[in-house]
């Protein structure tokens, strides 16, 4: 898509994209998520958020390795671990104050439960120490402590997938294939503790790292294997949509996509194959350079990601609220669905453009303190002694 060390505009497009579908997604009575992937494939958002993080995690491990050094960048991704595991907690703490307010509020609904905030009323001490340790992951904060290991490992499994491609794709294969036995090895207190098992879902992160520093040639998009591949991705995913919407009877089990079951793999790799066409063409570049609000998303992920979950936490349970008071004939009001989905897009839009001219703000202060601070001068006895260009002899 881009240079080793220039940021990508379609991954931030992208993420963008699915920042706001999680939000929406999560609205139970949205109308945007009748409309969404998870309706006509077997994937979702979540395959395409880790596949992007792999490749931001890359393309980012590498330019600061190019400008500085291996060590800045490993020392940036330990940092980048610990920074992700707070996330988690304050994204926990917001899940359970949440909870305590739909109690407060008397408002039924099963969110209530999954945000354990019951069960802090119980035992608080030891669901804290449980939170803390990954032993319970409250309400969509579940997905980040699988970003913390997966930051730790990007110094190890970059070089590797730069160096040995080969041998970090079957490594990674390898891994999935072990991942619901090794799944037992994680700390949990009960099965269900991880709804993304990392040992299984590092293959989407490793599939995004070696799409970054092993990319798919100019020459082979050109080509005819090229043209018959995305031949057949059309015809897969059409096929997976038709069943989708016709065939369907039920939702896949829980444990496909905790485990990222075989079926969910090809259906993005069919989908993404389209989408890395259409990117190579030109054709998302040009659509995401309409679209900067989107891009600025995606460039503030984290914080968008925890504004999201709690965007679309109280939206829920407002259009659930509503529906219980005789307001709405929830969840099949689609005004109401509607509304709900405007505001979620709406806040996420103005969140990231505030954080971003934020962090621009403090950037363009940090250069001007640089630029005013005087150079240090040299001490002797207790005071600075001025250093002239002709005292070089004193020197």
């Amino acid at each position: 898509m881009t240079s080793p060390t220039t940021r990508s505009l379609e991954v931030d497009f992208f993420r963008g994209i699915v920042l706001l579908i999680i939000a929406v997604d999560h609205i139970t009575g949205s109308v945007l998520s009748r409309f969404t992937l998870h309706q006509y494939a077997f994937c979702d958002s979540a395959e395409v958020f880790v596949f992007l993080g792999g490749y931001a995690s890359a393309a980012a491990f590498t330019a600061l390795a190019t400008r500085r050094s291996d060590s800045a960048a490993r020392r940036r991704f330990f940092k980048r671990s610990w920074e992700i595991y707070r996330a988690y907690l304050f994204t926990a703490f917001l899940m359970l104050i949440g909870g305590a307010l739909l109690m407060a509020l008397k408002v039924d609904t099963p969110m209530v439960q999954y945000t354990e905030w019951p069960n802090f009323l119980e035992r608080p001490f030891g669901l804290t120490v449980d939170i803390a340790l990954l032993r319970q992951q409250p309400y969509l904060s579940a997905v980040l402590p699988m970003y913390s290991v997966f930051a730790l490992a990007v110094p190890v499994i970059v070089p590797l997938a730069q160096k040995k491609p080969v041998v970090a794709m079957f490594g990674s294969l390898l891994v999935w294939l072990a991942a619901m036995p090794l799944l037992r090895f994680l700390p949990g207190t009960y099965g269900e503790a991880w709804s993304f098992n990392p040992f299984a879902w590092q293959l989407m992160f490793m599939t995004g790292i070696l799409a970054r520093v092993q990319p798919i040639s100019g020459e082979f998009h050109a080509g005819r294997i090229a043209r018959w591949l995305t031949a057949g991705a059309i015809g897969v995913a059409l096929t997976f949509a038709f069943y989708k919407l016709f065939l369907e009877t039920q939702a896949p089990p829980g444990y496909m996509k905790q485990n990222l079951a075989t079926l969910r793999i090809v259906s993005f790799a069919a989908i993404a194959w389209v989408v890395a066409r259409g990117v190579h063409a030109g054709w998302v570049g040009q659509l995401a350079r309409k679209l900067p609000g989107i891009v600025t998303i995606g460039q503030q992920g984290l914080v968008c990601f925890i504004a999201g979950t709690c965007v679309s936490l109280v939206l829920d349970s407002a259009l659930r609220a509503m529906g219980v008071l005789g307001l709405g004939r929830y969840p099949s009001h689609w005004i109401l669905g509607l509304i709900a989905d405007g505001i979620a897009i709406v806040s996420l839009l103005g969140l990231a453009r505030f954080w971003a001219n934020r962090k621009a703000t403090k950037a363009a202060r940090a250069k001007g303190v640089e630029r005013q601070t005087p150079p240090r001068l040299p001490v002797i006895e207790g005071r600075p002694v001025p250093v002239h260009a002709g005292s070089r002899r004193e020197r």
